[in-house]
């Protein structure tokens, strides 16, 4: 079952990367690179720094997960849409949740401390979509005041915690929806970063 919810979180990761690309107007091959990007980006990216072998290399059902949910964002783009405009971004909020306490798991399996894996957890989360937003021309997740690595970082660090008083699944599955539930929170109320917790140093006249 956690199988299929990875390769599920692998495909919507694939289709909001096409949809942010169709505003640019770029042909099939062009979309599915960026569905590609936005979907394994991060955990390829993870896999290279902590010097592991790259996930989707081992099992090119990742892979071509990317590749078909791509193609079919594609072809559906008119049906996609007509979906509710929240629906991507709460399934991206899932696969997110998932996808980062198995990055937790992974990092402390192959040897490294807590502060790695959590480090992991996010790079893994929002990698992905900063190589979207940077191929599409959009402003990254780093140059917006939404609060998208935040969740990660506060479900990793009580997913560590946890495991100290529970079993690993139970501690797993209440990471899983404090993160799902941050994130649903933030995008029903569009909650971002005050502007009096950001920098802003403008030129001298």
């Amino acid at each position: 079952m956690e199988y299929f919810l990875t390769q599920l979180g692998i495909g919507v990761f694939a289709i909001s990367g096409v949809l942010s690309a169709a505003r640019t107007r770029l042909d099939i091959v062009s979309i599915t690179l960026v569905g590609l990007l936005t979907a394994l980006g991060g955990g390829t990216l993870r896999d290279i720094i902590l010097d592991l072998p790259v996930f989707w290399l081992s099992d090119l059902t990742y892979f071509w997960v990317a590749v078909g949910a791509s193609c079919f964002a594609f072809v559906g783009i008119r049906f996609i849409l007509k979906l509710p405009p929240r629906l991507i971004s709460y399934l991206d909020a899932a696969g997110i949740a998932l996808i980062s306490v198995q990055v937790i798991e992974k990092t402390l399996a192959s040897g490294y401390g807590p502060t790695v894996a959590v480090v992991m957890g996010i790079v893994t989360g929002i990698a992905g979509g900063l190589f979207r937003d940077m191929v599409t021309q959009r402003p990254t997740l780093l140059l917006s005041r939404e609060l998208y690595a935040t969740p990660i970082l506060v479900g990793c660090v009580v997913y560590l915690l946890l495991m100290a008083l529970m079993s690993q699944a139970q501690a797993r599955l209440l990471a899983m929806a404090i993160i799902f539930a941050q994130r649903s929170a933030i995008i029903h109320w569009q909650i971002s970063i005050p502007l009096r917790l950001t920098l802003e140093i403008k030129p001298k006249p």
